[in-house]
C-alpha cells in the first residue's frame, strides 16, 4: 500500500523539530553567501558535521570570500580544513575553485549543470548548494534520503542517483527544498542505518520497514533463541579510523561481535582506549611486519576459546586469521592475501585459500562455522562494476574465482546472496576517480556459513552508509542459542590444526 508522503514528511518534521540540523543548513542560516555554502558543502562530504563546522570556521576566518581564498596556498588550505575527510583532495579542489568560478563571473552558479563543472562538486553537492544557497527547487539525495525513501517503498531504487531521478518524477515540488534536511536529521536520530529506533517512531504503524532490522528494545530480556549480531569491516588501519571516531561507531553498531581486518598495528602500539572499549573484550592477531595486515575482534559475548592463526608459519606471520569459539559455532575472522600487482602473490594466496578451507572444514566437524572478512575476491560478474576489464586483475582472476566455486561446493554459503540478488551491491571502492560516489566498486567482503546452519541466518546486509575506510562494513544476524552477554573465563591458545 502506497504511503501518504505529505503526512509522512509532516510527521518527520514534527519529530526532528529542535534536533540538530545538518551543518550546511546551519551555515546557510548564519549567512546568505553562496560562496560559503558551496565551500562548506564541499568540506562536508564524508565528514561529521561538528568537524565540518570547525573546519569551515577556521577557513572562513582567513578566507571569507573568493578573492582571499585565491591568495591561500593549497598547503595552507589543507592545514586549515584538517581533519575533514579527504582533506588533501578537498584542499586541491578549493585551491582550483577561484579559477573555475571565473567562467561564471566570479559568482557561484545556480544550475545543477553549471555547478557540477566545479572541482569537487558532484550531483549531491550541486543539489544541496542549489537548495540551501539559492532556495531553488532541487532534490539532494544523500545516503539517508536514498535509504529512507526505499524503506518507505516510496521509491524502489539501488543507487542515490536513481533515487534522485525517481523523486524528481514523483515527489511533489513543495518538498524538494526541505526533504534532505528532514531525512538527514531523521536518519541520524530515529531511522538510523544500524539499530533504527522503530519502537519510538510515530510512523511505525504504517511504515513498510523494507529491509529494516530494528534495534533491541531496552528492557526486553533475551529469549532462549538469541540473534547474535555480527559486523565485519576492513578498516584499512585501526589508528586511522580511531581518529575518525571508531569508538563511537562501535557503539552505534550495537553488535555482539565486531571483526576487523587490516588493522595495521602491533600489540605494543595499542592504546588502552583501543584495547578496552567499554562493553567489549578485544582480541588481536598482528603481523610480524609493522603497519601490515592484522585482524581483531571486539566481543561482548565471552568465547569458549580463542585461536590465533592456522598453525602454519607461512601465513600466521602475517596475522590473517583469528577464531572465536562459542558454545554452538565458530566465528573465523579472515584477511585473505591480495594477489597483488602483476599477480606476484597469486600462488601464495591460493595456498592460503586451500589451507583456510581445510581449517574451516575440520572445525565444521565439531560445530557450524561462520567465516567473515575481506576475501579479496569478487566471486561472480555481478559482484563488481566492470567485470570484463578486470578478468586478469587481482581479485577477479579465473584461479581466485575457481577457488570460490570450490569453497561454495564444499558447502559454505554466501549469506548476502540469500537475501539479495541485485547488482551494484559493493563493499570496496578505490579511493581514485571518485569511485565510491559513482558506486564503481567490488563486493569482496563476506559473511559465509556452513550449509547446515544457513537456516539460522536471519539477515545479511551491506552497511554502505558507514564511512571511514575504502571498505564498508557487512553485517550478519545469526541465531545462536544460549549465548549470554556477560563476562566469563576464556581460554586462549595458539591453535594447531592437528589438535582438532
Amino acid at each position: 500500500m502506497a504511503i501518504d508522503i505529505d503526512r509522512f514528511l509532516a510527521t518527520v518534521a514534527a519529530v526532528v523539530n529542535g534536533k540538530q540540523v545538518p551543518v550546511v543548513d546551519l551555515i546557510a542560516v548564519q549567512t546568505e553567501d553562496p560562496f560559503k555554502v558551496l565551500v562548506a558543502t564541499i568540506l562536508s562530504a564524508r565528514t561529521k558535521d561538528e568537524t565540518t563546522a570547525a573546519a569551515s570556521a577556521r577557513l572562513f576566518e582567513v578566507a571569507p570570500d573568493l578573492e582571499s581564498l585565491a591568495r591561500l596556498p593549497e598547503t595552507e588550505i589543507a592545514r586549515l580544513i584538517y581533519p575533514v575527510g579527504f582533506s588533501k583532495t578537498k584542499a586541491k579542489h578549493l585551491a582550483m575553485l577561484p579559477e573555475a568560478l571565473r567562467s561564471f563571473g566570479g559568482k557561484v552558479p545556480e544550475t545543477i549543470e553549471e555547478l557540477i563543472t566545479l572541482p569537487g562538486v558532484g550531483r549531491k553537492t550541486a543539489n544541496l548548494v542549489r537548495t540551501v544557497a539559492f532556495r531553488k527547487p532541487a532534490i539532494c539525495v544523500d545516503t539517508h534520503v536514498h535509504r529512507i525513501m526505499n524503506i518507505w517503498e516510496y521509491v524502489r531504487t539501488d543507487t542515490p542517483l536513481k533515487t534522485e531521478m525517481a523523486l524528481r518524477a514523483k515527489l511533489p515540488e513543495k518538498h524538494w527544498l526541505s526533504v534532505n534536511s528532514l531525512l538527514v536529521a531523521f536518519g541520524q536520530s530515529i531511522c538510523r542505518p544500524v539499530g533504527p529506533k522503530c519502537d519510538i517512531c510515530p510512523l511505525l504503524p504504517e511504515c513498510p520497514q523494507k529491509g529494516v532490522r530494528p534495534r533491541k528494545i531496552p528492557g526486553v530480556k533475551m529469549t532462549k533463541e538469541h540473534v547474535m549480531k555480527c559486523i565485519s569491516w576492513n578498516v584499512n588501519g585501526i589508528r586511522a579510523v580511531a581518529k575518525k571516531g571508531f569508538a563511537d561507531q562501535l557503539r552505534t553498531f550495537d553488535a555482539d561481535v565486531v571483526a576487523l581486518q587490516e588493522t595495521k598495528i602491533q600489540e605494543d602500539q595499542l592504546t588502552d582506549e583501543l584495547k578496552n572499549i567499554p562493553g567489549y573484550t578485544s582480541y588481536w592477531h598482528c603481523a610480524e611486519r609493522k603497519g601490515y595486515s592484522g585482524v581483531a575482534f571486539y566481543t561482548r559475548i565471552p568465547p569458549v576459546a580463542v585461536r590465533y592463526g592456522l598453525g602454519d608459519p607461512e601465513f600466521d606471520c602475517e596475522g590473517r586469521v583469528l577464531t572465536l569459539e562459542f558454545a554452538d559455532c565458530y566465528l573465523i575472522n579472515i584477511y585473505f592475501p591480495n594477489s597483488a600487482e602483476k599477480l606476484v602473490r597469486l600462488a601464495h594466496k591460493l595456498r592460503f585459500n586451500d589451507r583456510l578451507l581445510g581449517y574451516a572444514r575440520e572445525l565444521e566437524l565439531k560445530k557450524p562455522v561462520i567465516l567473515c572478512g575481506d576475501f579479496n575476491v569478487a566471486h561472480k560478474e555481478i559482484d563488481l562494476k566492470n567485470p570484463k576489464t578486470n578478468v586478469k586483475n587481482a581479485g577477479f582472476t579465473p584461479e581466485e574465482r575457481a577457488w570460490m566455486d570450490s569453497f561454495v561446493a564444499a558447502g559454505f554459503v554466501d549469506t548476502f546472496r540469500l537475501f539479495c540478488e541485485d547488482p551494484d551491491q559493493y563493499t570496496w571502492w578505490s579511493y581514485r576517480f571518485n569511485a565510491r560516489a559513482k558506486n564503481v566498486g567490488w563486493r569482496i567482503d563476506y559473511f559465509c556459513v556452513s550449509g547446515s546452519a544457513a537456516d539460522r541466518v536471519r539477515s545479511a546486509t551491506i552497511l554502505c552508509e558507514v564511512m571511514g575506510s575504502d571498505h564498508c562494513p557487512v553485517a550478519l544476524e545469526f541465531v545462536s542459542e544460549g549465548v549470554k552477554s556477560e563476562k566469563s573465563g576464556v581460554r586462549s591458545e595458539e591453535f594447531l590444526v592437528d589438535s582438532i
